[in-house]
């Protein structure tokens, strides 16, 4: 009796091993972004987010193309947990957006960061005149949200 329970579960066992190993290698592979999706996503989830019209969409996509080799590549894989369903996977470092590079001396590490704070500010200057007030209002109370998040990241506490 106690060979055959054994059995069984052993049975059971290498079968559970065999599904688990079917199922993810029927995970589909990760897409490759370029340049132009990675824009284009972009811009969906913005106007998926905030409700803009048709038009407002065309400007977004101008704007995001305009400033897309400015800043850095966003998307649900920025504001999502990592393995996020939908998520889109990072593109190769070949495929990446060219933005500019952190200087390595840590002196102009801060003239570097103004820059990039320049950036955002004529981003968000150009993104104000396409939103309307409340849809403004919103993405700057989530940009908030998001800096607070990266600044402050969650902590888990394993005694609760």
């Amino acid at each position: 009796m106690k060979r055959m329970f054994l059995s069984m579960m052993a049975v059971l066992l290498v079968s559970t091993s065999v599904i688990a190993q079917e199922e993810k290698s029927e995970q589909r592979q990760p897409r490759k972004f370029d340049k132009t999706e990675m824009v284009k996503h972009r811009t969906d989830e913005t106007v998926s987010r905030y409700q803009l019209s048709d038009k407002q969409a065309k400007q977004l996509l101008d704007l995001n193309t305009k400033y897309a080799d400015k800043m850095m590549p966003r998307g649900p894989h920025r504001h999502g947990r990592h393995g996020e369903a939908g998520r889109p996977p990072m593109p190769p470092k070949n495929d990446m957006v060219k933005r500019p590079e952190p200087p390595k001396d840590g002196g102009k590490m801060k003239e570097h960061h103004k820059e990039m704070q320049a950036t955002m500010k004529a981003y968000e200057a150009e993104l104000e005149k396409i939103m309307t007030a409340d849809q403004f209002k919103k993405y700057q109370k989530d940009q908030k949200k998001m800096r607070e998040n990266q600044h402050h990241p969650r902590r888990f506490d394993m005694h609760q």
